[in-house]
Parts: C-alpha cells; sequence; structure tokens
C-alpha cells in the first residue's frame, strides 16, 4: 500500500532537516519505555527522542530517501563525535564551514556509499549545518532574513527570546511590543497558503485545507509568544535566530545524547511507508505509533484505511500520537470499537507544545487488536 500523498507530492530533496514537532509530547504520550515505537522518520529527531526514553526498539521509515540520509547522518554523528561537536555538525551551534567539514569528514565512514555520496555532493549543506538543510528550514531563513528585520530588529528580537517573563509580562509584551500592524500584514502575506505551498510545503499538502492558513497559524504564534515561555522554546529560537541557543529539543540535550549513542543497536531505518513496514512478516507487532502529521495530506476515506491497519498490527494497549496543523483528522466513528481517543492527555500536551503551529494534537489508544 501507498499512502496518498506519495502520488501527488514530489519526493526527492530534503523537505525537513529537522522533526518540527515537539518530541516532548511524544515521549508523555506514547510511553516508550521497553516498547516497539514506529515513527514516520523525517530528519529522525523524534525517533531519537523515544530511543532516548527507553524504548526496546525504533523502527522510522520515510517515502523520501532524502529524509533517510538525514537520518543516516545523525546515526554517524551520534556515534563519532561528542555532544558539543553534533550541535555544531547541525547548526544548534556556532561554527566554520571548515569545522564543520571535519566533523562530516569523522562520520563519513559510518555512512553508506549512497549516503555518501548524497552529502558529497552537498558540502554546501554541510558547511551551514545539516540542521538548515531542508526546503522547510530554508522558508524559516527567508522570514528571518527578508520579512522579519521589515518588523522587529535584532534587539526586539532579544527582548523576546532572552528574557524571561511571567505569564501577564509575556502577554503585555506581545501586545505592546511584537504585535504590530506589521507584524500581522507581512506574517499573514508570507504565511498564506499560496507562498507557504511555493517555498515551504508542497502544494499538495494543502489540498483538504480550509480557510486561511495564515489566520490560523498567526493565532498560534500569539499563542508560543504569549502564553508559552519564548526563553525555552528551541523551535522558536531557531526561527527566528537560525540556532537553538541554550534551548535544545529533546533528542539534542546533552543528557539524552549519550543515551541515544548507547542504545543504537535497537534504531532501524526503512524506505517505505509505515503500512508496507509493518505488511512485511517479519515485521513485529508494535506498541507505539508516532505519526508526525500525515494525515493532514490525506482525504477521510484514506486516514480510515491507514488507522486500520495500523490497528491490525498493533498490540493491545499500542498508542498512536500525531498531529493536525490544518485539516482535522482523527479516529473516524466507524472504529470506535477498536480505537479510544484519549481527549484529556492530548489537550494538556497540546496546550504546552512548543512547536507551536499545530491546531491539536491527537493521543489514540488500541483497544481491540487482531
Amino acid at each position: 500500500m501507498s499512502t496518498e500523498v506519495a502520488a501527488r507530492a514530489e519526493f526527492a530533496a530534503i523537505r525537513y532537516a529537522q522533526c518540527w514537532e515537539d518530541a516532548d509530547l511524544l515521549v508523555e504520550a506514547l510511553r516508550p519505555a521497553g516498547r516497539v515505537c514506529v515513527n514516520i522518520a523525517s530528519a529522525g529527531d523524534n525517533a531519537f527522542a523515544l530511543l532516548a526514553a527507553g524504548a526496546e526498539r525504533v523502527v522510522a521509515v520515510d517515502l523520501n530517501p532524502a529524509q533517510l540520509a538525514c537520518v543516516a547522518l545523525r546515526v554517524a554523528a551520534y556515534r563519532r563525535l561528542e555532544h558539543a561537536e553534533f550541535l555544531q555538525l547541525l547548526g544548534s551551534r556556532p561554527a566554520t564551514a571548515e569545522a564543520r567539514a571535519a566533523l562530516y569528514a569523522r562520520c563519513r565512514g559510518d555512512l553508506t556509499p549512497d549516503v555518501a555520496a548524497f552529502w558529497d555532493a552537498r558540502q554546501q549543506l554541510v558547511a551551514a549545518g545539516i540542521g538548515s538543510a531542508g526546503k522547510f528550514e530554508n522558508y524559516f531563513r527567508l522570514f528571518r532574513s527578508r520579512v522579519l528585520p521589515l518588523v522587529h530588529g535584532r534587539r526586539r528580537v532579544a527582548e523576546l527570546l532572552d528574557t524571561p517573563r511571567d505569564l501577564a509580562g509575556r502577554r503585555a509584551f506581545y501586545a505592546e511590543r511584537w504585535d504590530t500592524w506589521r507584524w500581522r500584514l507581512l506574517f499573514r502575506a508570507f504565511f498564506s497558503r499560496r507562498l507557504m505551498g511555493a517555498l515551504g510545503r508542497d502544494p499538495a499538502f494543502f489540498n483538504y485545507v480550509e480557510g486561511s492558513v495564515a489566520d490560523r497559524i498567526l493565532e498560534r504564534t500569539r499563542h508560543a509568544l504569549a502564553e508559552l515561555d519564548p526563553t525555552t522554546n528551541p523551535y522558536l529560537h531557531w526561527v527566528l535566530r537560525g540556532t537553538h541557543g541554550d534551548a535544545l529539543p529533546c533528542a539534542l540535550r546533552e543528557e539524552n545524547f549519550y543515551r541515544i549513542r548507547e542504545n543504537l543497536h535497537r534504531f532501524e531505518w526503512h524506505l517505505c511507508t509505515v503500512e508496507e513496514w509493518l505488511a512485511r512478516p517479519d515485521s513485529p507487532r508494535a506498541d507505539a505509533f508516532n505519526l508526525s502529521d500525515i494525515f493532514e495530506y490525506m482525504s477521510p476515506d484514506n486516514t480510515e484505511r491507514i488507522l486500520r491497519s495500523l490497528i491490525d498490527r498493533a498490540n493491545p494497549g499500542a498508542r498512536l500520537a500525531y498531529w493536525n496543523m490544518l485539516v482535522p483528522r482523527s479516529r473516524p466513528e466507524t472504529l470506535a470499537s477498536r480505537l479510544r481517543p484519549l481527549p484529556e492527555l492530548a489537550a494538556s500536551l497540546h496546550a504546552v507544545d512548543k512547536a507551536w503551529f499545530y491546531s491539536r494534537f491527537i493521543v489514540e489508544e488500541v483497544t481491540d487488536a487482531i
């Protein structure tokens, strides 16, 4: 079986050089310790986060070989580099192009010939930090370099990201210092369906979106800047500065770096869809599924079909976690006897989601596995 979006979107270049979902939510929702976890790979970060949290086996799958090249280079970097060096290679910390080239050279011997050839041909991406190598990251770079300076200078960005405030202080700063008419105007223009489809995501990803894309993302951005703490948000730091600073996503934190290194023998990655991997005769039943936002790009009928196939290969009590960004997708009523929503858990986690642009976080539990 092949997912619907594979027939409509192009999968050749790196789309996401980082995972733009908050792995802290996944760890809380999926309870990975001692479990078999299946993941949409993306760049691998969230699969590594589940490994750090004690998963017995972590499987990452993706339709795009370029995404798996990102995963493979990270695996090599976890093995060959120290934590500070790993962050420099990704771009989370500053480094010269020469330093990053030397770090890549130390990892290259662990890569298969095809993956080594992929990165050898993209040395400019290595020089910039491999965490900035994707189309989505380039979209944020354009926002940071071309749009943001027309609204807020570096001093104002520093006020936002470097000054801790309580909730009342954050709300006041956003209302009085950040939320200008120019901010709203340029934000809506840049994060419109048209520009986002052309520069950030594939236009096919918007096939099931209704209503204003920019208005919904603007409201979620207000949530991130005013309701949450910007000083501790690694995704916001990257969008506005191009590095993570002292705020790091789950898989990049020092305490997790060494756990991941020690448990890489439990990690594997495959070029296929999640349902194709589960259909293999030698694939074990799974206990946890990180599905990213794959249903965003699918019809309700295909969403139901894939959910059904996952349930059929899950253990009782297995959990599914995924995000809605602009398209509402969750368990259909036809699967009510087999899949139980956990709305209170999901809502409490979504309220603190540092990857703020998603409109909803979904957690569901398998009650009837075959």
